[in-house]
């Protein structure tokens, strides 16, 4: 397995750190409005197909699989023009942009959700592939990796990794002297300011983990942002409060939370009534048995088998047709 993407990304660090490799080509995402910047995105746009084209002649694939970014379009539709077999992932509940490009050249697109799309003969719902981030460990166990108390209730705080600076501030601004126990997992660009506000030990303050999945088990409660992160809060059984960044394309982040809300594991609260949060903490924290049946909710929601699932159907696509 090889990865293909742009050489200005987070993948010319991540693919490479993991151990596998890496094809670049230049591309980058369309601004919204009319500029040089959409000007050059629009050239790179057009000459990405030839690169993408270079690099299958090369690899020579059995299958190609989109990861739904602008990066994947090119890529797609260059191995569709050689014959190759494709698919896409759409890990929001919106079909984004670039995935609604590429789509007329797949032959499968694995969502997350449950959506609305014309291409429906082509969609199979897995849900969202969980990263491999850490081995499964005891309550006890997680808390003794972040330094957390053994008694009582942990609130977990986990914004976006680039920061989610309304929630961050909002935190730590209303627990920093005094509350429950909280694991907040800030994003590198707002873990100082953070930092500096806290007044208590029992307040843990980190940039980001590889363990998220052990800090996931170290809470009771967790209050995040929607993004892809969601699926692996469901996948860990932890009750959530969601609160949607407000500016997410197509207001996406506020479906994904809506389809944890139907399932009984989540409330969605609007970043403009984020006053709302601290009395709904306090009260999901005082009531454990709620909790549970929030938990039980995000279990039966959760879809742990994704990867294997798009694995299996990936296989059967680059098998030759009998």
């Amino acid at each position: 397995m090889t990865f293909a993407g742009s050489p200005d990304r987070v993948e010319a660090r991540l693919v490479p750190e993991a151990g596998y490799e890496l094809d670049t080509f230049r591309i980058t995402g369309f601004p919204r409005r009319p500029s040089l910047a959409l000007v050059r995105s629009l050239m790179l746009a057009a000459a990405a197909p030839r690169a993408c084209r270079r690099i299958l002649r090369a690899r020579r694939p059995d299958v190609v699989l989109g990861g739904g970014g602008f990066v994947a379009g090119p890529m797609v539709f260059a191995a569709s023009t050689l014959g190759i077999p494709t698919a896409l992932t759409e890990a929001d509940a919106h079909l984004g942009l670039a995935n609604r490009m590429a789509a007329p050249f797949a032959r499968r697109i694995f969502l997350a959700y449950p959506i609305e799309t014309r291409y429906r003969g082509k969609v199979r719902v897995v849900g969202r592939p969980l990263p491999a981030r850490a081995q499964a460990l005891s309550q006890e166990e997680a808390r003794q990796v972040f330094e957390l108390p053994q008694d009582g209730p942990v609130l977990g705080v986990f914004g976006a990794l680039a920061g989610a600076q309304a929630l961050n501030e909002f935190v730590v601004d209303t627990w920093g002297e005094q509350g429950p126990a909280i694991l907040h997992q800030t994003g590198k660009r707002d873990y100082d300011l953070v930092k500096k506000r806290v007044r208590r030990r029992d307040y843990r303050v980190i940039d980001e983990t590889d363990r998220f999945a052990a800090a996931l088990t170290a809470c009771d409660l967790v209050l995040a942002r929607a993004g892809s992160s969601v699926w692996e809060i469901a996948a860990a059984g932890r009750p959530a409060i969601l609160v949607p960044y407000p500016f997410a394309t197509g207001d996406h982040q506020a479906r994904n939370a809506e389809h944890f809300v139907r399932a009984g594991g989540a409330i969605m609260v609007r970043e403009l009534d984020l006053a709302d949060v601290p009395e709904l903490v306090r009260s999901l924290l005082d009531d454990p048995e709620r909790r549970t049946k929030m938990s039980e909710a995000m279990l039966r929601a959760a879809r742990p088998d994704a990867a294997a699932e798009i694995a299996e159907d990936l296989i059967a696509m680059a098998e030759p047709k009998q």
